[in-house]
């Protein structure tokens, strides 16, 4: 997920995907201690894109409480 994309995503939207993400990086965790992960850049990248969306709903949270 791009940080263009992250923008565009309503405030329930991007609670909604972090959800999703960390349900992702859960079930990408137990695959790896289960059986063998062919991609194992997926963790690297699901962490990027939680850490996007949540500074994304940060900056939404500041912005809001500055005006």
């Amino acid at each position: 997920m791009k940080a263009k994309e992250v923008h565009k995503l309503s405030d329930e939207e991007i609670d909604v995907e972090v959800k999703r993400l960390r349900k992702r990086s859960f079930e990408i965790r137990t695959q790896a201690v289960t059986e063998k992960i062919q991609d194992t850049s997926q963790f690297m990248n699901i962490r990027k894109d939680i850490a996007r969306v949540l500074t994304e709903k940060s900056m939404r949270q500041k912005a809001k409480s500055d005006s």
